[in-house]
């Protein structure tokens, strides 16, 4: 299982879950048990180790039991001198224990309940190495004495003084570097934290590894991890405080390499950037909008996608009250046959576990109504450590006994079925649990008793074994290969974004939360209340103590909807290729063309983004005299049209390779050009509040519209429609009829809707089917409008600065927007959630993408092809030497042209 496949490094059967909660192991001494008969004394070899509140005994010979004496039920601890009797055999120095209380773990080496032995008792202990007898039982009468302090707090005070003094007085031993050569940056006192259980030591990292050290050599002396080999960190919180730190050396298993708890937050966070430094991309890659859009875009399975959310919330597989969460997704245990097909086989994933059964919800609703403030719906939650050891008492029993001082639970309250589970989960007044990462894995042990343990007899006389399976499933690894079928398909794929929304989302608190019935104990919660506030040690740990064995809320992650996944029935859509390309604007594929040929098409584009890499310049024209602005195609493509800020419209002969006209229409400068369906017509936007329209056959300007208070920005056209952007805080939508019957006045202007802004408007853009509109503007928000309504769908402030430059994915799915703060921006346009955000060493003016892969135009003049889903740039392709101002590209995705700064035009082929 996920905390039990850290690599076993010691194969003693004395364990750190021998301890009691919260306890310390802090020396271990060879040493005898002595037990007395009438001939003569018995001597049973074994490791003496002294714990914060125990003293445990751990014999050689395995069919010995493990002695645990815990020290509150001790009635004298003394040193006892040796004897040098001549006429005896000498005795050496011992330690004599006199308890009430004697347990014994593990006798004849079985892992089964604890036997607890009352009554007086005295055992006697003689250690190997006899002059550090008299230390020890110093130790030891000091651990006693903050056993038997009547409060909580002071008992736990005075162990952490001893503690804090050991790992004062020790420090990490520099010979265990793996090479003279390294060079330690820092050393700190740490606890590495493990299910249940804590153990102080030394951290010590140089500019190669990362080192603990524990004080008491267990499981190890040194514990090692190359820097090179980490692949993800977290900060995380432990016991409630910002402590902890998580150091992943995989991409997606959810079992760490080490999890360490420091004692301030500082040496933490130092430890956190020092690490980060060595990772690829500097830990900027791991937010919840990165994982998400690889998840909405299939590049993570939804098994991957809640792992990295568990992560990010805080949970961890080493703490079991913040354990990964996992929904129930499937309702039926019942049949021969799992039917993935109908609906009514899964879970509604839109309720909690609590709100699925009607009669039960209106009975804790009459409750909560009646309830004092804080009210709340479920008094238990759906994950905590004993939920957790419910599901995985077969591979865990230790652990188990360990949370329950010795004991399983009754065995008619065990996880013996699955369907009987999932019962009691709908049915049960206090049963909410949902699941854990295991059920969606591929090592069913947690399902069968392979260890054949003794787990109790139920009430119809049958003994625990393994798990009773639904009868779809022929065996324990065909149930977990059907369950993970049905967390992976379409159904949970176009749900499972509203139990995010539940356990990671925005319905988690508040007033959503009420609303979605989502309201569990106000204790539950991150930040429902400040432990470090209440004065009283006692109740304090108690408080503390309850939190943990109750479960936690995970942090939030999401507070706006959480956008649905893009499913395989909606990837079918064909792609179109970016704003300002003749064919995204004017022609969408007829839905006469033979689909055969359509998917052709997709995967040609497909194969162009795969080689974006190996753009080559044809040809450079430097034709204006200030920046490219705008760049328009013919489209047999023989004809290049750009826009300038020199106020010139130029006509660039691709064949003959020379400008061959020049247009100005008046002194100002103008800002875009797009070419219409008919290939005949170019128009163009100015700074001078007009759009001009230009006749490539007649060779003038065919046509004037004076319909702005301020510069025209951009424009983009669909369907005899035109959208005109403006400095003066509006988008026009204009509706342009031909009148046929003059050649000289084409077009008739009407104005069909104003689209109202807060600030001036510097870019827009259509999505494939023009059925959406979106807007970027001065001052950061970006908004996205419904096309036949004119109403607004989205509003998203989400730069700082002025936007450069917006476009929808080919799905119309995403938008993508650059702005002036260096940023990229992707927005889910169902929710409006920012879904990625990347910061560009650079600003970026303008770009073309296909959903995935961004091809920007720099200020530094160079092109960048970003990889959204890793945000990385994957290569940097030396262009202008100012900044790229215009892009353009062909329908296959096989042809770029660029406009800069430095007055060019620039021609780019892939290279095959």
């Amino acid at each position: 299982m996920a905390f039990l496949k850290t690599p076993e490094r010691t194969k003693e059967r004395f364990s750190l879950l021998l301890l009691d909660l919260e306890e310390y192991y802090f020396e271990q001494h060879t040493a005898y048990h002595v037990t007395s008969s009438s001939k003569k004394d018995r001597k049973i070899r074994g490791s003496f180790k002294v714990c914060s509140r125990s003293i445990i005994f751990d014999p050689e010979d395995l069919e010995e039991p493990i002695l645990k004496i815990p020290l509150r039920d001790c009635k004298k601890i003394e040193f006892v001198e040796k004897e040098n009797n001549p006429f005896n055999e000498p005795r050496p120095s011992a330690i004599s224990v006199s308890s009430g209380q004697i347990i014994y773990i593990k006798e004849s080496n079985v892992i089964a309940p604890y036997r607890n032995d009352r009554g007086a008792k005295k055992i006697t202990f003689q250690l190997e190495v006899w002059n550090k007898t008299e230390d020890v039982v110093q130790t030891l009468l000091q651990l006693h004495r903050a056993s038997c302090l009547e409060k909580l707090g002071d008992q736990t005070a005075m162990i952490a003084a001893n503690l804090q003094s050991r790992l004062a007085r020790s420090s990490f031993d520099k010979n265990c570097f793996q090479s003279v050569a390294e060079k330690p940056h820092m050393e700190c006192p740490v606890e590495m934290v493990l299910p249940l259980v804590c153990n102080p030591g030394h951290v010590c990292i140089t500019d190669e590894n990362l080192y603990f050290q524990p004080l008491n050599g267990y499981p190890e002396h040194v514990i090692q991890i190359k820097l090179h080999r980490v692949r993800r960190i977290y900060k995380r919180r432990h016991g409630l405080r910002p402590l902890g730190l998580e150091v992943f050396c995989t991409e997606n298993d959810f079992c760490s390499d080490i999890y360490l708890k420091f004692y301030n937050t500082a040496d933490r966070d130092e430890i956190y950037y020092y690490i980060a430094t060595f990772l690829e991309n500097h830990v900027t890659e791991h937010t919840a909008e990165s994982y998400m859009l690889q998840w909405q875009r299939g590049h993570l399975s939804n098994y991957q996608y809640l792992l990295h959310l568990n992560n990010l919330a805080d949970r961890s597989c080493n703490d079991l009250s913040q354990y990964p969460v996992f929904p129930w997704v499937i309702t039926d245990y019942s049949s021969s046959q799992l039917d993935m097909t109908n609906a009514a086989t899964f879970r509604d994933l839109s309720k909690p576990v609590g709100a699925l059964n009607k009669e039960r919800l209106d009975r804790l609703l009459a409750r909560y109504r009646g309830m004092p403030e804080p009210r709340f719906l479920y008094g238990s939650h759906y994950s905590s450590p004993g939920y957790v050891l419910f599901y995985l008492v077969r591979v865990a029993p230790e652990h188990m006994l360990c949370l329950q001082n010795g004991r399983y639970d009754h065995a008619d309250r065990m996880f013996n079925s699955i369907g009987e589970t999932w019962k009691n989960c709908l049915e049960g007044a206090t049963d909410f649990k949902e699941l854990i990462p295991e059920f969606y894995g591929q090592d069913s042990s947690f399902l069968e008793n392979r260890q054949s343990l003794d787990l109790g007899r139920k009430q119809n006389g049958s003994l625990v074994g393994d798990v009773i399976l639904p009868p779809w499933a022929s065996d324990s690894s065909d149930f977990l290969q059907k369950h993970k079928a049905a967390l992976e398909s379409q159904y949970v794929s176009e749900h499972l974004h509203e139990w995010i929304d539940l356990v990671f989302g925005f319905k988690q608190r508040g007033s959503e939360a009420v609303a979605a019935q989502n309201v569990f104990h106000p204790l539950t919660y991150e930040g429902g209340i400040d432990c470090d506030s209440i004065e009283d040690t006692d109740q304090r740990i108690a408080m503390l103590t309850q939190i943990l064995e109750f479960g936690q809320t995970p942090k939030q992650l999401f507070t706006s909807p959480h956008p649905q996944r893009i499913t395989p029935r909606f990837q079918n859509i064909t792609r179109s290729p970016s704003i300002n390309s003749p064919v995204s604007d004017t022609s969408p594929a007829s839905p006469s063309e033979d689909s055969s040929f359509e998917d052709l098409t997709e995967e040609s584009r497909k194969l162009a983004w795969t080689n974006m890499g190996s753009l080559k310049v044809i040809s450079s024209h430097k034709i204006h005299k200030e920046a490219v602005t705008g760049i328009a195609v013919t489209r047999d493509g023989a004809a290049i049209f750009s826009t300038s800020q020199d106020s010139t419209l130029k006509m660039f002969s691709k064949d003959l390779k020379d400008f061959q006209r020049s247009m100005s229409f008046s002194n100002m400068a103008l800002s875009s050009c797009l070419m219409l369906a008919d290939g005949k017509t170019v128009v163009c936007s100015s700074w001078d509040n007009n759009v001009y329209f230009y006749s490539v056959p007649y060779g003038r300007r065919q046509d004037t519209l004076m319909g702005h208070d301020d510069a025209v920005s951009d424009t983009c056209w669909f369907d005899d429609r035109l959208y005109t952007a403006s400095w003066d805080s509006t988008v026009k939508v204009w509706q342009c009829a031909s009148d046929s019957s003059s050649s000289h006045k084409r077009t008739q202007f009407e104005l069909l809707a104003e689209l109202e802004h807060e600030a001036g408007v510097n870019t827009v853009a259509l999505n494939p089917a023009g059925t959406l509109l979106v807007s970027g503007c001065k001052d950061g928000t970006v908004t996205i409008w419904d096309t036949s309504s004119y109403g607004t769908l989205q509003q998203v402030h989400c730069h700082n600065g002025t936007i450069h430059h917006v476009s929808f994915s080919p799905d119309s799915r995403h938008v993508l927007s650059v702005g002036a703060d260096s940023c990229m921006k992707v927005i889910d346009v169902q929710t409006g959630m920012v879904i990625s955000s990347v910061k560009a060493e650079e600003e970026q003016r303008c770009f073309c993408w296909d959903g995935n892969s961004v091809l920007c135009g720099g200020q530094s003049g160079d092109l960048l092809l970003w990889d959204l889903l890793s945000n990385t740039v994957t290569q940097r392709i030396p262009a202008h030497s100012g900044a790229v101002t215009a892009m353009w590209m062909s329908e296959l995705c096989t042809t770029v042209i660029t406009g800069g700064e430095d007055r060019q035009i620039i021609l780019w082929k892939l290279q095959s």
